[in-house]
């Protein structure tokens, strides 16, 4: 399945080196390596002069001393959020006040859905609860900076409130954390949703851009190409919790078992979460039982 999705992990990009990446955006990778980052978060520096910053990357002095020597003799005029993942939006506060840029996003960090009972407490502690953004973006708006603008694609799923951000002077799609090439994204209810992130891909695959700058890893040059493999895996795996399904009722730790293969020990909780976000999908549509919500620890079985 993900075997399938032509993975480019040599990304050698160094934390605090400046990067060209396209004609108009330069990239500034934070030292925060692991698990789900890969070898750190991307920020990326747009325009030249008077210019935006996308997703300041994570609280840490370092990465800020690099962001504000970046754009050393220029202005920070514009600071925007693809989401509100802490290493993404943690550096937000020191930038802003190192520079005074207004923020853009399209809004606050939020649950994808109502909780159910005895969820309240596990809502994606990763996630920044306290951010609002100075303005508010709906999809398809338009900003403009000194020679650049950026259009607001709203593209929830692996949270509820992710933006993308097309970049029209360059053909480009700032496409956080929805696309990567290093790995597939994570999807983790109740903070992000299967069907929504599915919509979000498909609508992503019929623009024109090819040329995706993802949150994590090297730049994207057949993004629509990425997205459709991206596409026939999450089908791919629900196909697969379906046939493990067909074996009787079962747990998400169950069903990781039997589909995940070689998984790294690190990545179990967030591949029983995915799990649970297919799952989820899938008693909306029908296909599988459960009583009552789809939760974490339920058990799961065919109609």
């Amino acid at each position: 399945m993900a075997e399938d999705i032509p993975f480019d992990r040599r990304f050698d990009a160094v934390a605090g080196v400046v990067d060209t990446v396209a004609p108009s955006v330069r990239r500034v990778l934070a030292p925060n390596p692991g698990p789900f980052t890969f070898t750190g978060t991307c920020s990326y520096i747009v325009g030249r002069g008077d210019v935006a910053i996308v997703d300041p990357g994570p609280e840490d002095a370092s990465h800020l001393a690099a962001l504000l020597d970046a754009v050393r003799g220029e202005r920070v005029t514009h600071i925007f959020l693809t989401h509100t993942h802490r290493d993404h939006s943690g550096g937000l506060a020191a930038l802003k006040a190192a520079t005074g840029a207004p923020t853009y996003a399209e809004g606050p960090h939020r649950a994808a859905r109502p909780l159910h009972a005895r969820e309240a407490a596990t809502l994606d502690s990763a996630g920044d609860g306290s951010f609002l953004p100075d303005v508010a973006l709906a999809d398809g708006a338009r900003v403009e900076g000194a020679g650049w603008t950026l259009a607001a694609l709203a593209t929830p799923g692996h949270t509820a409130n992710h933006m993308a951000f097309v970049l029209e002077q360059d053909g480009a799609i700032l496409v956080g954390d929805h696309v990567m090439g290093w790995s597939t994204t994570v999807v983790a209810p109740p903070d992000g949703s299967m069907n929504d992130y599915m919509e979000s891909l498909r609508r992503l695959g019929e623009r024109p851009e090819t040329l995706y700058l993802p949150g994590h890893g090297g730049t994207i040059t057949q993004g629509s190409a990425f997205v459709e493999r991206f596409l026939r895996h999450r089908q791919a795996r629900e196909t697969a919790i379906l046939r493990a399904l067909e074996r009787g009722p079962r747990s998400i730790p169950d069903i990781v078992r039997a589909i995940y293969f070689g998984l790294d020990p690190r990545l179990a909780g967030a591949a029983g979460l995915s799990t649970l976000a297919h799952l989820e999908d899938l008693v909306d549509r029908g296909d599988v039982l459960t009583d009552g919500p789809a939760l974490r620890d339920g058990i799961f079985r065919l109609p």
